[in-house]
């Protein structure tokens, strides 16, 4: 038996149908967007890339990159993302699928974003399961906050040039 693998890919149509059948928990509808929803801000703005989070070929997750309009009320980092409407489908919850996704992050961005050197998220300060996956996948926190619809929230930001030394 294979052990299971978790990659992250582009959304393409074929993903629809399983994203239209997504689940929360309430208190995590709280903090996010389902993958409906954030598709549909997709469509209207090129900035935004919607990528699908897959465990074993089957779509489990979900998150937008948003370019510079994104990230503009974070940073004035003219080469940064944000990433946003991170979850993961409530059916493939507690199987490590956050953790290693977000492991993913700065390889994929790093591919297909080149000119990108950060990626910003911002977390809502009562949602610590979130925080704990971000800082185990290298997101720190300098201190920033911003008001969010559900209070306060913390801005993380992951740099991906420190590995590789170009800072």
């Amino acid at each position: 038996m294979s052990k299971e693998t978790v990659s992250l890919e582009f959304y393409i149509p074929q993903f629809k149908n399983a994203l239209l059948k997504y689940d929360l928990l309430e208190e995590q509808r709280r903090f996010t967007a389902f993958p409906e929803d954030a598709l549909e801000m997709c469509k209207e703005d090129p900035e935004r890339h919607p990528v699908v989070i897959l465990y074993d070929n089957e779509p489990a997750g979900f998150f937008v990159l948003h370019g510079r309009s994104g990230v503009i009320d974070y940073s004035d980092n003219q080469n940064a993302m944000l990433l946003r409407a991170y979850s993961i489908n409530l059916s493939f919850q507690g199987k490590g699928i956050a953790s290693k996704s977000v492991m993913l992050l700065k390889r994929f961005v790093k591919e297909h974003f080149t000119q990108v050197d950060e990626i910003i998220l911002a977390v809502n300060h009562s949602n610590i399961m979130a925080q704990n996956v971000y800082t185990k996948g290298g997101f720190i926190d300098q201190g920033k906050r911003a008001m969010g619809r559900e209070g306060e929230m913390y801005i993380y930001h992951l740099f991906l040039n420190e590995v590789s030394g170009r800072k």
